[in-house]
């Protein structure tokens, strides 16, 4: 092993039921096998499934409070993020890698930009095809999980239509409408029709449609994103599930007050675009796993930022082994020199020595964009 260089700080989430952890056991051993040192606040993994003793036996050491970790660490690894709770921990030139959603989230931002934190977000980080490494993995569970969700709070006892999705011979099944073909749209779909449902999913690119059509053999309708077209299948849907996604900026409102005032009495919309502002426009808050819907205009509105916390063993599974190599890369090289040699993680630098540098942020904040190469 090599001296220890440089300390990762795995606080305890905070937020109502989120029960991931920013780091495996086995993530912090490849960290500590690099020479770094591994600060993991006690009890960081219990809803995951990971042990204290977990932790320490691969040489992590073992913090009781969220403070000292804070104040020990030069980067903090989290899920979700900080807090209010959490921002009298900032300090400048502080490094935290996490879900930041600053988009939907201006008063965070503001004591990121006020402290000089050094946010990278690992929702913006993007390779050259496009795609959104750190965010596919829980894209994947929200997808899945928006149907799971979906199905159940059909259920009468909940508020629902009291309908079965995949109905039963001689009944007709559901009709659940996705809006957005990405990641998180190819999985709910994957799982309504497993399901049995009925399934339409909405997308503006005519070759992502042509793609989802083979994908899927013909076993979906799909439609072109327009008024007219949302306005039609929204009226029809049982389910309507929110997964549109632009990589840092705040989700477009595709489907109005209107259009949900036309949907069926006890139908359910889950918007898996909540943490970045929702998609629906009478999403108007964000709810919690303890309270997770409202219903307005006779529709349940499911609303949960942090959906893949209520699976938080397989979610935290799925991300450190996404998040793992580039903590590996900010901690071995340092972040000046990790951005330089890695332009997708140079992306997902989002506030930077007081300032907004990732342009969809700060134009979604209403803020000024400086580029990264001006504040070196």
């Amino acid at each position: 092993m090599t001296e220890q260089s440089f300390v990762i700080g795995v606080p305890k989430e905070i937020k109502n039921n989120e029960n991931r952890v920013a780091l495996t056991p086995g993530g912090a051993t490849t960290l500590i096998m690099a020479g770094h040192k591994v600060l993991v606040e006690a009890g960081a993994g219990a809803g995951s499934g990971f042990s204290d003793e977990d932790y320490a036996k691969e040489g992590a050491v073992l913090v009781a409070e969220a403070a000292e970790v804070w104040a020990r660490s030069d980067m903090i690894m989290k899920v979700k993020e900080p807090l209010p709770a959490e921002y009298g921990y900032f300090r400048e030139g502080q490094l935290l890698f996490t879900y930041l959603h600053l988009a939907a989230a201006g008063d965070l931002a503001d004591h990121l930009l006020n402290k000089k934190v050094t946010g990278v977000a690992y929702e913006t980080i993007q390779l050259p095809n496009g795609s959104l490494p750190l965010l596919t993995p829980m894209s994947e569970v929200a997808g899945r999980m928006s149907v799971q969700i979906g199905a159940h709070f059909l259920e009468k006892f909940y508020g629902g239509r009291g309908i079965l999705l995949g109905g039963v011979p001689g009944v007709p099944p559901a009709n659940v409408v996705i809006l957005g073909g990405g990641i998180v749209g190819t999985n709910a779909a994957k799982m309504a029709l497993g399901l049995g449902a009925n399934v339409a999913i909405i997308e503006r690119s005519a070759d992502r449609m042509r793609a989802l059509d083979d994908i899927f053999g013909g076993r979906l309708n799909t439609l072109m994103s327009n008024p007219f077209n949302i306005a039609s299948a929204v009226a029809k849907a049982d389910l309507l599930i929110g997964a549109v996604l632009i990589p840092g900026a705040r989700a477009p409102r595709l489907v109005t007050e209107a259009m949900v005032k036309t949907m069926k009495p006890g139908a359910v919309i889950v918007d898996v675009a909540v943490d970045q502002g929702g998609s629906i426009e009478t999403i108007d808050r964000v709810t919690t796993h303890s309270s997770p819907t409202y219903e307005t205009h006779g529709v349940v509105h499911y609303a949960v930022a942090n959906m893949p916390g209520a699976v938080p063993r397989t979610s935290t599974l799925a991300l450190t082994n996404v998040t793992l190599p580039y903590a590996l890369e900010l901690a071995n090289k340092g972040l000046t020199e990790a951005i330089t040699a890695n332009y997708a993680l140079q992306l997902g630098v989002n506030t930077y020595k007081g300032s907004i540098t990732h342009p969809a942020v700060a134009e979604a904040l209403g803020m000024p964009y400086v580029k990264l190469s001006d504040l070196s």
